[in-house]
């Protein structure tokens, strides 16, 4: 059973995963993957080469059956993956990881057939199929398997695609993994963790964010050609892949799997970046100034003002706060969030080994989601923790759909936890009275709105050079340093002083490895959600019933129709700039009370 971690921030909780399994060898474990693995072959057998066949009823039957194995299947592995994320450091963690990995790939080739064969039906076709009930129960996932018919490969290929991928990008990933979790970054006598050292980066004290920056730079620097490898290997697998399945651009295919047209993504990519001298160079000039220097260090962005006391938050304020400014917004959605503290969902405290950052896991819609934070006792954490809360809510909401139908694209998924954080700062910015805490306050949510919005952007931009550049020959580190520099000087404005020890600082972002393209999905929900707070401000008259509904619907609905009853179109090349118009607002009030 989880215990939970005694520190000066109180008690804070670690995860219990027996709610998935009680352990890697429990025989329940075993028999659901050796259940699972032969049911497999037998759906195989009967149903391989046949689904154009069927008719719309056994047609629908055959892809329930199919989503009994996915969510067996989804168990196993987000067992897997969570006990890795726990400690990355433990050998015994990762071969378990490997292991079923591989042996949940296997099953997902006896499976594989399924997709392929639906994307070979003609339109007229599966219309007509859909006239059964029990096909058109599946209308929005098969809506999502056919938007890929004309990137699908020959069978063959699929299944050397798909077999490859446990030896191929997934294990350059788990060396990326392993690898990051191994460093430790020496800090004045001690030995840190990545997610520890950057937390000294926010620290108030000037020489502790120079000292933490330095050691950043030393180790990051020390295995950058490491790094760089994997960058160039993962970058040229994706091309050879995109190739194959014809994907115009590097980001295509993600704005596919996010069920978000290409153009949309450029409005944004260009809404935001068109407005960096509006956004970020205004604000850091007016941090610097409030700092009496002309340009802040790098290892400055995220100092905290002069006038912050810098108060560690205990656990038990920050769940307060959190849930608090939930349950005013509505007591359901506090009362679903309430069961992440009560129960052991949340895995909290920072240690050596430890997953790096925070996320939400959905696991499978008949357990239920976890969190992994690394909780320091910042107002960030404070926002962090609501954050990822807003991903478990939303979660658990879209839980009904089912397992084919519950995981909502990116660019939806950080709506819910981006107006969490929304919430929680207009909660705590109400209840502020003193001009000096507010300016703080807003402040700190400026600089959470350009972390998520303008950096995020960067990233994009980043990542869009290095795809594209890879295709005429492999990176030095030196050049992945020079389009690293280039892109966070244009983001980042005259007032930031970058300088050599910088070059580093692309290797820790772990979304370039994981997830290409990932990161624009954070602006996307960061403006989204500000279009979207402001609806609720004009008409609060049944927003929050419409809200969760909206959450609810999981990955069924695409973000035109999600958003449709709140009058908002995110196609609308307008939209995105009331989205930053939000975060220029907020740089207004700053400027007016400096």
């Amino acid at each position: 059973m989880a215990q939970s971690a005694k520190s000066e921030l109180g008690s804070l909780p670690e995860w219990d995963l027996a709610d998935l399994y009680q352990a890697p060898d429990a025989p329940g474990l075993k028999s659901d993957l050796d259940t699972t693995a032969k049911t497999a072959k037998d759906f195989n057998a009967r149903f391989a080469g046949k689904i154009a066949g069927l008719d719309g009823a056994m047609l629908g039957q055959a892809i329930a059956e199919y989503e009994v194995m996915e969510e067996i299947v989804g168990r196993i592995m987000s067992y897997a993956q969570l006990l890795y994320a726990g400690d990355m450091a433990d050998a015994e963690n990762g071969r378990f990881y490997q292991s079923m990995q591989e042996a949940c790939t296997e099953i997902g080739t006896d499976l594989l057939f399924l997709t392929l064969e639906i994307n070979r039906i003609d339109e007229d076709e599966i219309e007509a199929k859909l006239a059964a009930p029990e096909l058109e129960h599946y209308r929005p996932w098969l809506r999502e398997v056919r938007a890929y018919r004309d990137h699908q490969l020959s069978d063959a290929e699929e299944k050397l695609l798909h077999e490859k991928s446990v030896t191929g990008r997934a294990a350059w990933v788990r060396l990326f993994d392993e690898t990051m979790a191994g460093l430790r970054f020496p800090f004045e006598g001690a030995e840190l963790t990545s997610a520890e050292v950057l937390d000294k980066l926010s620290n108030k004290d000037g020489a502790v964010r120079k000292a933490a920056a330095a050691s950043l730079s030393e180790v990051l620097g020390g295995e950058v050609k490491l790094f760089a490898l994997i960058t160039n290997t993962l970058a040229k697998d994706k091309e050879i892949e995109d190739g194959f399945r014809s994907f115009a651009r590097p980001v295509s295919s993600r704005n596919m799997a996010n069920q978000v047209e290409d153009e949309v993504v450029d409005a944004l990519v260009s809404a935001v970046s068109s407005r960096y001298p509006d956004l970020s160079h205004r604000y850091y000039a007016l941090k610097a100034k409030w700092f009496g220097v002309e340009q802040l260090n790098y290892w400055d962005r995220n100092a905290p003002l002069p006038e912050d006391d810098d108060t560690a938050i205990g656990w038990s304020e920050a769940r307060k706060t959190v849930l608090d400014a939930y349950g005013a917004f509505s007591p359901k959605l506090a009362e679903i969030g309430v069961k992440f503290f009560d129960n052991a969902w949340i895995d909290a405290p920072a240690r050596p080994g430890k997953s790096p950052g925070a996320f939400a896991h959905p696991t499978v819609p008949s357990a239920h989601p976890y969190l992994l934070l690394n909780y320091l006792g910042k107002t960030r954490d404070v926002m962090t923790l609501a954050h990822e809360l807003g991903h478990g809510v939303h979660q658990v909401l879209a839980a009904d759909q089912g397992a084919l139908m519950c995981d909502t694209p990116l660019t939806l998924a950080e709506t819910a936890s981006v107006f969490g954080e929304m919430l929680t700062f207009r909660s705590l910015l109400d209840q502020a009275t003193d001009p000096v805490r507010r300016k703080v306050m807003i402040a700190s949510k400026v600089e959470d709105m350009l972390n998520t919005v303008v950096r995020q952007i960067a990233f994009h931009q980043f990542e869009a050079r290095v795809h594209e550049e890879r295709r005429s020959g492999e990176l030095l580190p030196d050049r992945l340093g020079e389009i690293w520099m280039d892109v966070q000087a244009d983001s980042l404005g005259p007032s930031i002083r970058l300088d050599d020890s910088y070059q580093s600082f692309w290797t820790y972002i772990p979304h370039f490895i994981h997830s290409p393209f990932y990161v624009y999905a954070y602006a996307f929900g960061d403006c989204l959600v500000n279009s979207l707070y402001g609806a609720y401000q004009d008409a609060q008259e049944g927003f929050a019933e419409r809200y969760l509904e909206m959450l609810g619907k999981g990955g069924t609905l695409r973000h035109k129709e999600l958003l449709a009853p709140f009058g908002l179109d995110a196609s609308d090349p307008k939209f995105w700039g009331k989205g930053v118009d939000v975060i220029s607002g907020l740089i207004d009030e700053l400027e007016a009370v400096s």
